[in-house]
């Protein structure tokens, strides 16, 4: 079966994995695509596939251009599937009765895959090793995959409705379409919501002052409307260049009897430093409405650094339990959710107590900026406490506005050698943050933890596209709506949608106060240690016992209403 793509083979794997063509690698794959549809897909009859997160199975390893699928021979007619691009790291074990190859996964699980014959455990090998690390993103598994249940249009992130609930609380607002072609911000939709009194040049030319183009732009808008804002770093310099109209597009919203809050993500130190690279932060003369705040939120690499070392020991599960607990304390990740949820608690508090709006920003506006924004809307709105609702905020705030997925989600945590400055895991942490909130407050959720593992899952690899691309200026030009499936759209299609909510949700429109407290702040189980985590059982338990109380409830309505007819029927029939 291997004949047919030996020559591909041994070209691609005649260098480093470093160096591999990324012409003969797309040969590649339509090869074993080619061969899916012809019956002629590679093939090994007796093969072994253990993991963390299944039973042992001996079946039939087949390889196809996006899959490694084992086939059961337990007569079950059971299969495994493994996602190529879900492949983080392979190790092989080769030995003379036995070849042992270990898949290490970007969801943090790990499967060990047996066959008998070298030959085809290096072709395996050195297969999966090209097709995990395709880029081309049209030949990516989306691009390939089609559901099986027809899904409608989620219509997720839509502006208009946005704007029309902004339109309730202020009407200071309008529907922008200066970045139309994506002419001024790549990393910004072509239609944005600004203040009315702000015309399209001046947004370009506060656009020209800002990093990568991205202007203050609104994010958030308080029931009593104040504001939250996010956008990049100034460009002041060392030669302290200013900008009118970003000022006045600023204090535009602040009117002239309030005053508000700038919030910079990193230290006063670094902030001054970047003025010796073109960038800056505010200055105090040119913006007096505003006052600064400086919260240090980590960059993305240190970011990687952390849940490698988290991952590292929640997976031990021989450690002692002192030893443990401090190895998850030295990996700081549970200090790194603490300083989000408190920077996000702030600007809660600067909103909804102190009636102040917030501008918040990092220096690129699309890292941490995006998580105190979303924390933020969690914290006060209890629309974003919604399956729908915090769907919508995913789509709206880090899909639509930015956040290079591709890049920061490129490799996992068993990936080799150091993480370049554009991987992290700046979105893994923001999910961790909403699971600490949906622990402190288990009633006011509308969905379970079970959503957020499964958005993390599929961040990394997945069948669908929405997570494909670092913006929308890429999903435009690789036509990632028309051409894939949208994840929102299988999320909330009827037959999934149940599966995801929380049996003890009671909604409040109130605003939820975390705690910030080390002793509040838990290990997210249900993700980073699945096998040890009772919680999803007993989850699963109180959605089936509700569901069963639901259509119990509906046979009864359905049989009261029949016995009231059938007596207004005896009743007639007496009269």
């Amino acid at each position: 079966m291997w004949a047919m793509f030996k020559q591909s083979l041994d070209e691609l794997t005649s260098t480093t994995p470093k160096k591999e063509d990324p012409v003969k690698a797309q040969l590649l794959l339509m090869q074993l695509v080619s061969a899916e549809t012809l019956g002629t897909t590679p093939k090994v009859e007796e093969a072994f596939l253990e993991g963390s997160c299944i039973s042992k199975m001996i079946g039939s390893a087949c390889l196809t251009g996006h899959h490694l699928i084992l086939y059961s021979h337990s007569g079950d007619n059971a299969e495994h599937w493994i996602l190529h691009k879900n492949v983080d790291a392979i190790d092989r074990r080769f030995g003379n009765d036995k070849c042992q190859i270990t898949l290490k996964c970007k969801d943090f699980e790990t499967y060990c895959l047996t066959v008998l014959s070298q030959e085809d455990a290096t072709n395996i090998a050195n297969s999966i090793e090209v097709l995990s690390s395709l880029d081309n993103i049209n030949l990516q598994y989306p691009f390939f995959y089609k559901a099986t249940n027809s899904l409608s249009e989620s219509n997720l992130g839509s502006i208009e409705e946005d704007f029309l609930m902004i339109s309730n609380v202020s009407d200071q607002w309008r529907i922008s379409e200066v970045n139309n072609n994506f002419q001024i911000c790549p990393t910004y939709p072509q239609r944005i919501i600004v203040p009315k009194s702000i015309s399209d040049q001046m947004i370009f030319k506060s656009s020209e002052f800002r990093n990568l183009g991205r202007f203050p732009i609104l994010s958030y808008c308080h029931h009593n409307g104040r504001v939250v804002m996010r956008c990049s770093q100034p460009q002041i310099g060392t030669n302290n260049r200013r900008c009118k109209e970003d000022e006045k597009l600023i204090n535009v919203v602040l009117g002239s009897h309030h005053r508000g809050y700038i919030m910079d993500t990193r230290t006063q130190q670094i902030a001054l430093q970047a003025r010796s690279k073109g960038g800056g932060t505010e200055t105090e003369f040119n913006y007096p409405q505003w006052k600064k705040i400086h919260h240090n939120l980590s960059r993305p690499s240190a970011l990687y650094d952390s849940i490698c070392k988290l991952v590292e020991v929640s997976r031990d599960k021989g450690c002692a339990v002192d030893k443990w607990r401090s190895r998850l304390e030295s990996s700081n990740w549970l200090h790194h959710v603490k300083e989000v949820l408190t920077a996000s608690c702030l600007v809660s508090q600067c909103l909804d107590k102190e009636g102040a709006s917030v501008l918040i920003h990092c220096a690129d506006g699309f890292d941490s900026t995006l998580q105190i924004t979303s924390l933020t809307q969690i914290i006060l709105n209890p629309e974003c406490r919604t399956l729908r609702g915090f769907l919508n905020l995913v789509e709206k705030e880090w899909i639509l506005y930015g956040h290079p997925f591709r890049e920061r989600c490129a490799r996992s945590v068993y990936s080799v050698g150091k993480a370049s400055r554009d991987e992290g895991p700046t979105f893994l942490l923001f999910l961790d943050c909403v699971h600490q909130l949906q622990h402190q407050y288990p009633l006011s959720f509308e969905f379970d933890g079970s959503l957020l593992c499964q958005i993390a899952r599929h961040t990394y690899a997945s069948q669908f596209g929405t997570f494909l691309c670092n913006n929308e200026l890429e999903r435009f030009t690789s036509r990632v709506r028309s051409k894939t499936t949208s994840l929102w759209s299988h999320l909330l299609s009827d037959d999934v949608f149940p599966s995801y909510l929380n049996p003890v949700y009671q909604p409040r429109s109130d605003t939820i106060w975390p705690s910030v407290a080390p002793q509040s702040l838990m290990l997210w189980g249900e993700l980073f240690t699945p096998f040890v985590d009772p919680s999803a059982v007993t989850r699963r338990c109180l959605r089936s016992n509700k569901l069963y109380l639901h259509e119990l409830r509906s046979t009864i309505n359905e049989l009261s209403k029949e016995v009231s007819q059938l007596e207004e029927q005896e009743e007639k029939l007496k009269t």
